[in-house]
């Protein structure tokens, strides 16, 4: 939002609620309708989907980002869920108003086109990454991303549970815990439950990169 104008940023705070959410409290559901633009303010959740058999976790997001762009602005309906990871704040925008600034600002329109091309890429990315890199491949690239983009230091507490961190890789919670153990045999991470101390970031990256 950088690029809104102090006028526009009045236009927006008149039409905007700040909503917190605790953790595991559902910011938006799968196939309710949408009539609000959804602005992550501070936190991280996970984006669900309710598939034939069982719930898919698609992805984490961390603040600041949208949640839901395309679906609000091309469908009106949820196609996944939003849930809380953490504490978080979520900022809901009234969906005409966001349209018409998008309208009357370019540059904003520019900055809502990056992100959604930002979002694709990545998208594609971790697919690619699921259907080439071996099991250890996937769990290595996310703990560098646990690292690098969502909390910005080599030691962190891990926001998912081992089933749940499991689903995200497409694999079994037993082979979660054996690359684990064999990660802190090697001594490339030291983890104790749920706090992850990497000391070997070289390594993890190979691991990432081989698969």
């Amino acid at each position: 939002m950088e690029n809104l104008s102090e006028e526009e940023l009045q236009i927006l705070e008149q039409s905007y609620v700040n909503v917190e959410f605790e953790k595991q409290d559902t910011i938006f559901k799968q196939d309710a309708l949408s009539s609000n633009i959804i602005y992550l303010k501070t936190g991280m959740v996970k984006l669900l989907i309710k598939g034939p058999q069982r719930t898919q976790i698609l992805r984490l997001k961390a603040a600041p980002c949208y949640l839901g762009l395309p679906t609000t602005m091309g469908d009106k309906t949820n196609r996944y869920s939003a849930v809380a990871l953490e504490k978080t704040t979520a900022c809901f925008i009234d969906l005409n108003t966001f349209k018409e600034l998008l309208k009357s600002n370019s540059d904003f329109s520019y900055e809502i086109i990056i992100e959604l091309c930002k979002n694709e890429l990545e998208q594609f990315n971790r697919t690619v990454k699921l259907v080439q890199n071996q099991i250890f491949g996937r769990l290595a690239s996310h703990l560098l991303q646990f690292s690098e983009e969502f909390y910005h230091s080599d030691e962190f507490d891990l926001p998912l549970t081992r089933n749940e961190i499991a689903d995200l890789v497409y694999t079994s919670r037993e082979t979660i815990s054996r690359f684990f153990s064999e990660l802190a045999h090697e001594k490339i991470i030291k983890i104790k439950g749920k706090h992850v101390q990497i000391l070997n970031e070289p390594l993890l990256r190979k691991i990432s990169e081989k698969g």
